[in-house]
């Protein structure tokens, strides 16, 4: 009686999880098909409906040849439709159409199989997709050689090459020395990079003369020395403006924190979150936006300069000195301890501090260098940053410009020091 019990059981539980995912397909289906019927196409919500119903129905019945013969008759569907549309001068050409018809249909074969979230997933993209035709074809159209050359360069950096590397680490020895490092999580760091420069170039470009704030926090996190130089020549124009430069600068510090922070966070909050690292950069990034809060005018308007938003050049420069980085600190701190890696963390950081930061993120992800280390040696990476860049403002010709970037760089680094000092004790 029991088993009987249990199999009755067992048989509805399946029945309502069949049926759950027939009537999620079918309303997948309609909601994948509302843009195409908004916008008046062959095929709209109910075809579309009908579409994903049918692959989920096959799917259940767990007969491959009836998977395969719907997807044939949808394909089939979907070429009368394009060629329909080519005799048609009023309908025009309906490839994306017949497109989205398929994939409606692999909507319901996905969630019918089980796959929800992948299913739900795709169904939005493909929306979103349709949705944004407009948005998607003016900002395709409005790229220029260099940007579009960019961008595909970034793909390949990203989509190509990162899959193709070791996802397990891998012990490097040098001269009786061993140091562990993780292939594809130190080509993800060049990645994670390039791909914040893409970002803020967008933005630079797009809002960099409407205020102080987006070029010196967006500009910082793009290119920092941009901005030093971009201000250097601002108040060499205009002396009156130095406080929108000082704020200018003060707000790359904080741009330059705000990108430590991140990689900080992302990379090791599955494995133990750096709080030693973490907030007193928080406390940087804040003190730094209180300064230039405080001592600007929002109004003021400059521009930074940004020729392209992405050189492979450059990203396999940095990728070059990250991997240095990495096995030279690795080393250091192999042969000589926590001392070693310091010297070489801080030094970094007057060229990258995000090379630096990621060079101690994984070397703590893998087990070779404690906590307190790596969080000591971030720290040190981004002092050394927020140092160089005051330095180069001294190089200018305006002597007050760059005392008052020094002392407030000097005060910036007091209050993270003091915080830091707090919270490793």
């Amino acid at each position: 009686m029991s088993s009987a019990i249990a199999g009755t059981q067992l048989g509805a539980t399946t029945l309502d999880g069949a049926v759950a995912r027939i009537a999620l397909a079918a309303a997948l289906g309609l909601f994948l098909g509302l843009e195409r019927e908004w916008s008046e196409k062959p095929a709209g919500i109910r075809t579309f409906s009908l579409i994903s119903l049918l692959a989920a129905v096959f799917t259940v019945l767990d007969r491959e040849l009836l998977l395969v013969a719907g997807a044939l008759l949808v394909i089939a569907q979907g070429t009368l439709l394009g060629i329909r549309g080519l005799s048609s001068e009023a309908t025009g050409l309906s490839l994306t159409t017949s497109v989205s018809m398929l994939v409606a249909y692999g909507v319901g074969a996905l969630v019918a199989r089980g796959f929800v979230i992948e299913g739900v997933t795709v169904a939005v993209l493909s929306s979103l997709l349709l949705v944004l035709k407009r948005e998607l074809h003016r900002f395709a159209g409005g790229l220029s050689r260099a940007e579009l050359r960019s961008a595909t360069e970034f793909a390949i950096l990203a989509f190509v090459i990162y899959p193709l590397l070791p996802a397990t680490p891998v012990t490097l020895a040098v001269a009786g020395l061993s140091v562990d490092i993780e292939p594809r999580a130190a080509w993800l760091m060049t990645v994670a990079v390039a791909g914040i420069g893409i970002v803020n170039y967008a933005i630079v470009t797009t809002y960099g003369g409407r205020g102080i704030a987006v070029t010196g926090f967006f500009g910082g996190l793009a290119s920092s020395t941009a901005v030093v130089g971009t201000m250097l020549d601002h108040v060499r124009q205009r002396p009156s403006a130095r406080a929108y430069a000082v704020a200018a600068v003060v707000l790359a510090d904080a741009a330059m924190a705000a990108r430590n922070l991140a990689i900080v966070v992302a990379f090791t909050l599955s494995t133990g979150l750096l709080l030693d690292a973490a907030v007193p950069l928080l406390a940087v990034v804040l003190g730094s936006v209180a300064v230039a809060a405080a001592t600007a005018d929002w109004g003021e308007r400059v521009e930074v300069p940004l020729d392209s938003p992405f050189s492979l050049r450059n990203a396999l420069g940095f990728g070059a000195i990250f991997a240095a980085v990495i096995l030279a600190g690795g080393l250091a701190e192999a042969g000589f301890g926590a001392l070693g890696f310091y010297v070489t963390a801080a030094l970094t950081g007057l060229v990258s501090s995000a090379g630096a930061t990621s060079s101690a993120v994984l070397l703590y992800r893998t087990g070779s260098l404690d906590g307190d280390a790596a969080a000591l040696a971030v720290l040190l990476a981004t002092a050394s940053s927020v140092v160089v860049k005051a330095a180069l403002t001294a190089a200018g010709p305006d002597r007050r410009f760059a005392v008052r970037v020094t002392l407030w760089s000097g005060a910036l680094l007091a209050v993270g020091g003091a915080v830091a000092l707090v919270v490793l004790a």
